[in-house]
């Protein structure tokens, strides 16, 4: 399959920058690399330029206005762009394993989507990374948290796979998740009615289990370092858990602003490749 690596950002190039080189040398490239952009200034299009010149794959750039924080929508841009058959959401403070596409292309099945983990760098850590572009790091690795998912094992990861079984959505994080795109497209993507911080992921993957679409919770493979930054969200509740709570009760399958907005968009003018800038 071909697969379609979305990363989100807002306005932090050096994580990026970061990102975008572990993803330009995975053992299993993917077709094509899009960035859904809330919003960042220029300087994250100038790296994105600057980077494309030496990019094994097509890297696009999915940028939309700064109105807050809009990550549904930004996301819903990307997965309309995308190109492939496998969808990868990935954030982008999260720096992938060399064997992180290939790990999830071999964990994909019909009838689900893959929710991945991730593991926890300290502030001294996440410098280090951004100072001397690391990206390769072990369960050894000093200064990381949640350990237990920086083991790669793809014997382990069958194993929980199996006992885990198809359970009904928890723990749910879109910064690291594998789909098949025609499944996003039966369900319609996040809905855009949710904005400001938290929940989209969570009702996104409520209304696929609604319509047959179960996660899987993968671990001891497709790993991924999340580089520490502090917390951008307000305390308390988020505003969107209402569409959370409405979703779940409804048995709603599809979303009432969702993908569906922006296909023919970029059906008609397809998202540049910037190496052709």
């Amino acid at each position: 399959m071909d697969v379609s690596a979305i990363v989100t950002t807002y306005n932090w190039p050096q994580a990026l920058a970061l990102v975008l080189k572990a993803l330009a040398r995975q053992s299993r490239l993917p077709a094509e690399v899009i960035v859904a952009d809330d919003g960042s200034r220029e300087d994250t299009r100038a790296m994105l330029v600057e980077t494309a010149r030496g990019f094994p794959v097509p890297l696009r750039h999915s940028w939309q206005e700064d109105l807050g924080f809009r990550a549904a929508r930004s996301r819903n841009r990307a997965i309309a762009a995308a190109t492939g058959d496998y969808v990868l959401m990935l954030d982008g403070d999260m720096v992938p394993h060399r064997d992180f596409v290939a790990d999830h292309l071999g964990y994909a099945e019909a009838g689900s989507f893959v929710q991945g983990s991730r593991v926890l760098t300290s502030p001294a850590l996440t410098q280090r990374m951004l100072r001397d572009g690391v990206i390769d790091l072990g369960v050894f690795t000093p200064q990381l948290e949640r350990r237990r998912n920086a083991l790669r094992s793809t014997w382990l990861a069958s194993l929980n796979l199996r006992r885990s079984g198809r359970r009904k959505p928890r723990a749910i994080k879109t910064c690291n998740q594998g789909w098949f795109r025609a499944d996003l497209l039966k369900v319609n993507g996040f809905d855009e009615r949710m904005e400001g911080w938290g929940r989209e992921d969570s009702e996104l993957a409520w209304r696929a289990w609604h319509a047959g679409v179960v996660p899987r919770h993968l671990r001891f493979a497709a790993l991924a370092w999340h580089l520490y930054h502090p917390e951008r969200h307000e305390e308390g509740e988020s505003p969107n858990e209402v569409y959370l709570r409405e979703t779940i009760a409804s048995g709603k399958q599809r979303a009432e602003r969702g993908v569906d907005q922006h296909v023919a968009e970029f059906a008609a003018r397809p998202l540049p490749d910037l190496r052709n800038l």
